[in-house]
């Protein structure tokens, strides 16, 4: 009793087998007990996104599949020390919750990580750059995409304000939506396709706004 299930899909892309035991009751067993029960204490930790020469089956970034699941917590890391700290936060957790790794760190990520237990708390997206011309918004290894952009942007006088968004959901609204209402302006950045792409649901919210 109280232990935790941290079970681990060798590659995003052969998640799927599993997916309705995920989608349909891993996410949904809390509802379907009336509360009497729940799959809290699970972490699925998946490699995710492209690297090298993977080809179809080691390229692909399936989190806009389980942000439409309610019940379930998506976590994407941008580095080593963000990685612990969400880490231990999703373990903790009382819901279900997949940990997409970007597999893109793996090899060219570098950075000292604090040996003691820490956490980095979940749904809380994190400010990495202030700007006041544009925000700019991804997760996972786009961070190092975007913080170039920015170097780039800077450079002709454009002033950006990139943000983490480390939870994909719940994901943290109110810090998208005091930046973009600041900059005027947002882009959002993610290695899956456009279409069905959770940067759609970002967008339509802040439209919507």
């Amino acid at each position: 009793m109280g232990n935790r299930a941290i079970a681990e899909i060798q590659f995003a892309d052969y998640i799927f087998p599993a997916f309705d035991q995920i989608v349909n009751e891993a996410a949904k067993f809390r509802y379907r007990s009336g509360n009497e029960f729940n799959c809290g204490g699970l972490t699925i930790r998946s490699p995710y996104g492209a690297v090298g020469h993977g080809g179809h089956y080691h390229s692909q970034s399936p989190e806009a599949f389980f942000c439409h699941v309610p019940g379930l917590k998506v976590v994407i890391p941008r580095s080593p020390r963000e990685a612990k700290g969400l880490l231990l936060a999703s373990i903790r957790d009382p819901n279900p919750v997949i940990f997409f790794e970007p597999k893109w760190l793996y090899r060219l990520s570098v950075e000292e990580v604090p040996e003691g237990d820490y956490m980095l708390p979940l749904s809380q997206a994190e400010v990495i750059r202030k700007g006041s011309d544009i925000t700019l918004i991804g997760w996972g290894a786009q961070l190092a995409v975007l913080e170039q952009a920015c170097e780039d942007a800077s450079k002709d006088g454009i002033s950006c304000e990139l943000i983490d968004l480390r939870t994909l959901i719940p994901w943290d609204k109110e810090t998208v939506e005091a930046s973009v209402s600041k900059t005027g302006k947002l882009l959002i950045s993610h290695e899956a396709p456009i279409t069905g792409g959770f940067g759609a649901e970002i967008a339509a919210s802040i439209a919507e706004r």
